[in-house]
C-alpha cells in the first residue's frame, strides 16, 4: 500500500513540474537583463513606458530585436512587452540547446511574460531548416508553436519550408 501511495506522489510530483516548465522558464527569460541602445530615448517612469529610436538594439540573455523604433512596457521594473517598427525588424534568439531562430517583419510584439512573439507585415521565421513566412506569424515559444495567416486580400499567402533531418548512416540502406 506505501509502495502505491509513494508510486502515484511520485506521478503527481513529476506531472507538476512537467507543466510547470514553461512557466520557470518564461519566468527566468523575464529577469534575464535587457540592454537597450539607441539613437534616442523617452522614459516615462510612471507609466512604465519607454519609446526608443533610431537603430534600436535590444537584447536580453540569448535574444536580439534589431529595429528603428521601440516602445518599451514595464511593471514594476520588470518587462512585460515589446512593440517595435522598422523596414525591417529583425528578431534572434539563441538559447543553449536549442536551435536558433530568426525573424523578420516590418512590426513586431513581443509578450515577455508568456515568450509570445507576433511578426507582422512581410513576415518570416526560421528555425534550423524551416521557414515560415506570411502576412502575420505568431511564435509561442514555449509551446513551440508557429501559427502563419495569409494577407486579408490574400495577396500574400502562407509558404512553409520543412528541411527533413538527415538520414543517419546504416548498414540497411548501403552506407557505413
Amino acid at each position: 500500500m506505501h509502495r502505491l501511495i509513494d508510486i502515484q506522489t511520485g506521478l503527481l510530483l513529476v506531472c507538476t513540474l512537467l507543466l510547470a516548465a514553461p512557466v520557470l522558464a518564461a519566468d527566468k527569460a523575464q529577469r534575464e537583463l535587457v540592454t537597450i541602445e539607441a539613437g534616442n530615448s523617452m522614459i516615462d517612469m510612471r507609466k512604465g513606458q519607454s519609446i526608443y529610436t533610431g537603430h534600436v538594439v535590444i537584447t536580453q540573455g540569448g535574444m536580439q530585436i534589431h529595429a528603428d523604433e521601440v516602445t518599451v512596457y514595464t511593471e514594476e521594473d520588470e518587462l512585460k512587452r515589446i512593440a517595435a517598427s522598422g523596414e525591417p525588424v529583425r528578431f534572434r534568439r539563441q538559447r543553449v540547446g536549442e536551435k536558433e531562430i530568426h525573424g523578420e517583419a516590418r512590426r513586431l510584439d513581443y509578450q515577455a511574460n508568456d515568450e509570445h512573439l507576433l511578426l507582422q507585415d512581410q513576415a518570416w521565421l526560421t528555425q534550423g531548416g524551416n521557414r515560415f513566412s506570411g502576412q502575420r506569424i505568431e511564435y509561442d515559444m514555449l509551446r513551440e508553436r508557429v501559427t502563419a495567416a495569409q494577407a486579408g486580400d490574400g495577396s500574400q499567402r502562407v509558404k512553409v519550408t520543412i528541411q527533413p533531418k538527415a538520414k543517419s548512416p546504416s548498414p540497411e540502406n548501403g552506407q557505413r
